[in-house]
């Protein structure tokens, strides 16, 4: 006996201490719990959100610089918490690493105790199996229908095993030599299988994500008609790459632009929608490889080089040539439009460096059908390029391409440079038909409007996970459709002789977790049960268990086991 204190109370019980190896294993079974599972799970969701909410550097590092200089006191902040890379953050990839281990240490223990589970035998008889949820006796003739030998306890039991094979559980004949056979019979073990899956998934889902995040990359080019692409890291407009991206993981194949052409809608109601957009390409799988033909769509990509290549945009490319003061050509080509509306009415914006003596800059919009109206504004009509026309104001100056700071060749900054013309000015506008030359004020040079292209921006992604998420996925939602609608149920049958001499049967259903059709399996067995032996008419039970002359039918005995 454990001694008083000297105040007489009970003394504290003395907890041994964990130890360092006592503290790891608890850690780790806390870890590896389904509660702590899904908490990760959840918190996983919510630590994305803030990925949604501020810009993020791998995707345009130049909105983030410009947020932290219109923030000056959080930009920082924030900034230091990694809010502007999220996805590769410290504590995101914490969380999304100990999720990764608390489903593999959650699951794996599961996964060998159900397999262990599968291969024993069903659970052991109950001695009161009046005690199940669904619950029915039965009296069992004499002898056989075509009047055989006497059904005995033994061969009750025998058939009732084979009966519920057939409905698929695996059944265990027990206690053959006894006064009182029975059967344990189990079925639904698909249903943790499926849970099993859908965890198993929902690791291989994880680890593609992670696998697509590492190896895998993005990037985006607008090409012109008649313009090529070559799969390098010099031939994107803007390149995301994975964390262990290396240039070696580009395959060396290239795309041309034929052509592209457009359907526009014609009825009044939706006149000028777009109805189909197909782009003509050809493309090489290598430098010495055949040519080959192919179709881009909106909703049917390319797959190349093993990346795919969407179709996400288009516009128009006016060809222009911008001729310096000294009358030598300081750019020529075309000039890729950014479409404001659905009539394609887009800015534009030209830029000559190499102009001389002072370097040439040009910001407008581009009609494809041009239309003045009433009070002197052009606007376009049609998306078509019925009467394409320019628009444009000029200017010179240093255009700040030669400091080194990174500008859009989209933005023409004028806040340092000279107006040569505008619409505000006396010399007026620049206004352009397709052929049509205007020469700058000052003899500052000229520029043309030599002709009119079109153009796509198309999204190149590569994605080596791509193919392990859906598999995954779809796994898993085959696994969880299995264990919600699977039921994993038990059914044990004993059957004995009464004191008169008649041949008496007991059985009882029971469900793992949650079964609302448990009673019409019971319905079900209890049918089968009559059609064995030719049962027709139930009998009124007396005491409800086994050795009473008389038999409930189903909902009567559901609802007498509730009861008690």
């Amino acid at each position: 006996m454990t001694p008083d204190t000297p105040d007489g109370g009970k003394p504290d019980v003395a907890l041994p201490a964990l130890g360092f190896l006592g503290s790891l294993r608890w850690g780790w079974t806390q870890l590896t719990s389904m509660r702590t599972a899904l908490f990760l799970l959840l918190l996983l969701a919510v630590a994305a959100v803030p990925g949604s909410l501020f810009p993020q550097r791998p995707a345009n590092p130049a909105v983030v610089t410009q947020y932290i200089q219109d923030n000056p006191d959080t930009g920082p902040i924030l900034d230091w918490f990694q809010l502007f890379d999220v996805y590769s953050s410290v504590w995101f990839s914490a969380i999304y690493l100990l999720l990764f281990v608390s489903l593999i240490g959650c699951v794996i223990p599961r996964a060998l105790a159900h397999g262990r589970a599968m291969k024993s035998k069903p659970p052991r008889t109950p001695r009161k199996l009046s005690r199940m949820p669904i619950y029915g006796t039965l009296v069992l003739p004499a002898s056989t229908q075509s009047g055989g030998s006497p059904i005995t306890a033994a061969s009750a039991a025998a058939n009732a095993a084979a009966m519920l094979k057939k409905r698929g559980y695996r059944v265990d004949l027990r206690d053959t030599d006894s006064a009182q056979p029975s059967v344990g019979a189990e079925r639904g073990f698909l249903k943790e299988v499926g849970n099993l899956v859908f965890h198993f998934s929902l690791i291989g889902v994880l680890v593609s994500v992670a696998v697509g995040g590492l190896f895998g990359y993005s990037g985006q080019k607008i090409i012109v008609e008649g313009d090529s692409f070559v799969n390098t890291l010099v031939g994107y407009d803007t390149f995301t790459p994975g964390a262990n991206f290396t240039a070696g993981q580009l395959e060396p194949y290239s795309l041309r632009l034929d052509n592209f052409d457009v359907q526009f809608d014609r009825q009044e109601t939706h006149y000028g929608q777009p109805l189909d957009f197909t782009a003509n390409v050809t493309t090489k799988d290598g430098p010495d490889a055949d040519e080959e033909e192919q179709v881009l769509k909106v909703n049917s990509p390319l797959s190349i080089g093993g990346t795919g290549i969407y179709l996400v945009g288009n516009g128009y490319a006016p060809v222009v040539t911008v001729r310096d003061g000294n009358g030598d050509i300081a750019m020529q080509g075309p000039v890729v439009t950014i479409p404001q509306d659905g009539l394609f009415t887009s800015l534009v914006v030209v830029k000559a460096p190499d102009a001389a003596p002072d370097q040439l800059g040009f910001v407008g919009f581009f009609l494809p059908t041009a239309f003045v109206g009433e009070d002197g504004v052009a606007f376009s009509r049609d998306p078509d390029p019925f009467n394409p026309q320019l628009n444009l104001n000029s200017y010179y100056g240093d255009l700040g391409l030669d400091d080194g700071e990174p500008r859009s060749v989209y933005v023409l900054d004028t806040e340092d440079l000279t107006e040569l013309n505008s619409r505000t000015s006396d010399e007026g506008g620049i206004v352009l038909g397709a052929g049509q030359t205007y020469d700058l004020p000052e003899g500052k040079g000229s520029i043309s409007f030599d002709g009119l292209d079109r153009y796509i921006a198309v999204d190149i992604r590569h994605d080596p996970g791509q193919l392990g998420a859906l598999v995954f996925s779809s796994l898993a939602l085959a696994g969880l459709t299995a264990s919600l609608f699977i039921g994993r149920r038990r059914v044990w049958v004993r059957t004995g002789t009464h004191a008169d001499g008649r041949t008496m049967l007991e059985y009882g259903l029971l469900a793992r977790g949650e079964d609302h059709r448990l009673t019409g399996e019971g319905a079900a067995i209890e049918k089968a049960l009559r059609a064995q032996w030719l049962v027709d008419e139930p009998v009124e039970e007396q005491n409800g268990k086994l050795g009473a002359p008389g038999s409930t039918n189903i909902e009567h005995a559901s609802h007498q086991a509730r009861n008690r």
